[in-house]
């Protein structure tokens, strides 16, 4: 078998596909959850705890002034940006509780559907019936 052929099957299985289609999703999933917590939930937060953006918590390292946005101080140096840490973390899990649940969900779908009824078995052909009726007759 070609390399080509061979990377042609697998390209066109099932679960590649599969695959990718789940990767594209997450991305765009990704993305809604990204704006869901820096556009709704961290202000929030924020106004909780009296006004403050977390995205701009930051340590410098480089010896930046006080009181710049991260973006400036990142352009003058190095710094510890640890609000931007919380706000990917927060991400992070809401993502991964929501995968939960839907996983949640599925699981007890499958566990809610009917087992498959056994398949009857299927007609005894014909000859093997017909060389029973012999056996037996011979046997009387």
């Amino acid at each position: 078998m070609s390399f080509i052929s061979e990377f042609k099957e697998f390209a066109v299985k099932g679960n590649v596909i599969d695959l990718a289609v789940g990767v594209i999703i997450g991305g765009a999933f990704g993305k809604i959850v990204d704006s869901l917590v820096n556009d709704l939930i961290m202000p929030l937060i924020g106004k909780v705890v009296g006004g403050l953006d977390f995205s701009n918590y930051y340590v410098a390292l480089a010896g930046q002034q006080a009181g710049l946005t991260l973006a400036d101080a990142k352009k003058a140096g190095a710094v510890f940006a640890y609000g931007s840490f919380l706000t990917v973390a927060l991400n992070f899990m809401i993502l991964a509780f929501i995968i939960f649940l839907m996983i949640k969900q599925i699981n007890r779908i499958k566990k809610e559907a009917p087992a498959a009824a056994p398949a009857a078995p299927a007609p005894t052909p014909e000859d093997i019936v017909l060389l029973r009726e012999i056996r037996d007759s011979l046997k009387k």
